[in-house]
């Protein structure tokens, strides 16, 4: 198997953006670091550097939707930053579905023995890879065999 490049994902949040990163196969998705929000400028220009560092070639966001599947103020929030981002980095934005992945990654985190009450970091990191396996798992074909 050859490497493929390597696609972003975001767990966009009012205080902190969970990243998360594809292995070089692109088949899962694993944490690789949060950032404190400082602005939307400095967020982007950040998050657009780990990209040119990673070489990325797509970026998905999680969406925040309601339980009954509209779009509310927090998903106008992402598409907002989606677009900016875009026009930063050049790289297609694509958007992921992101209900229920913060009580998922809490329940992920633990399991595993991590205490989460204090590591909101970790929880939004570990959502943003649970955005992104959903995306993967959703586009990447299954192996052959």
């Amino acid at each position: 198997m050859s490497a493929k490049p390597r696609i972003i994902g975001l767990d966009i949040g009012d205080r902190r953006i969970g990243i998360a990163i594809s292995d070089p196969l692109g088949i899962t998705a694993a944490g690789l670091e949060t950032i404190e929000r400082t602005n939307t400028e400095k967020d982007v220009n950040k998050i657009a550097d780990i990209a040119k560092r990673i070489n990325a070639v797509e970026i998905v966001i999680g969406l925040p939707k309601n339980m009954d599947g509209t779009e509310g103020e927090q998903a106008q929030k992402s598409q907002s930053f989606g677009k900016k981002l875009a026009r930063v980095t050049g790289l297609p934005i694509i958007y992921e579905d992101e209900r229920l992945t913060t009580i998922s990654a809490i329940r992920t985190l633990t399991l595993q023995g991590v205490k989460t009450g204090k590591r909101k970091d970790l929880v939004d990191m570990q959502a943003a890879a649970i955005i992104l396996q959903k995306y993967l798992d959703r586009t990447t074909p299954p192996p052959a065999g």
